[in-house]
């Protein structure tokens, strides 16, 4: 019924923090290594980047569940567009979906984008892991 407004709102709070972070991020994250050649710079990514994963996967699944819900007609384009908000018996209903499939689904997309983080972590550092050792 309403289930995708639980990770929109996460979405919305996401979007600004990412975009406050971006705004205090002065440069890109610079790790320097010497090699045989000299100095070399690698550019990390920078985490209002990685925020921004986050915010993508919630728009992006916020976005498919209202589609569906528009299309079994849960949703409707007047007031109060949400079908069982229109019926104070069916708002508990709603609250209760909200809570249950709402919270799930922004649980399981903070976890995949948590596991997207955990693999980007582990290939910056296998690409660093060479110049390391020879240190």
């Amino acid at each position: 019924m309403a289930c995708f407004i639980v990770p929109a709102a996460e979405a919305i709070v996401t979007t600004i923090v990412s975009k406050v972070v971006k705004s205090k991020e002065k440069e890109l994250p610079v790790v320097e290594v010497e090699t045989e050649s000299g100095i070399k710079k690698i550019t990390k990514l920078p985490f209002s980047k990685k925020l921004n994963w986050l915010s993508n996967l919630l728009w992006g699944g916020s976005a498919l569940l209202c589609y569906e819900h528009l299309w079994h007609g849960e949703v409707i384009p007047y007031f109060p567009f949400l079908t069982a908000a229109a019926d104070p018996t069916e708002t508990s209903i709603m609250l209760q979906e909200m809570a249950t499939v709402g919270g799930t689904m922004a649980a399981l997309l903070t976890a995949v984008w948590a596991t997207m983080l955990c693999v980007s972590s582990s290939i910056e550092k296998k690409t660093l892991k060479p110049y390391l050792r020879n240190k």
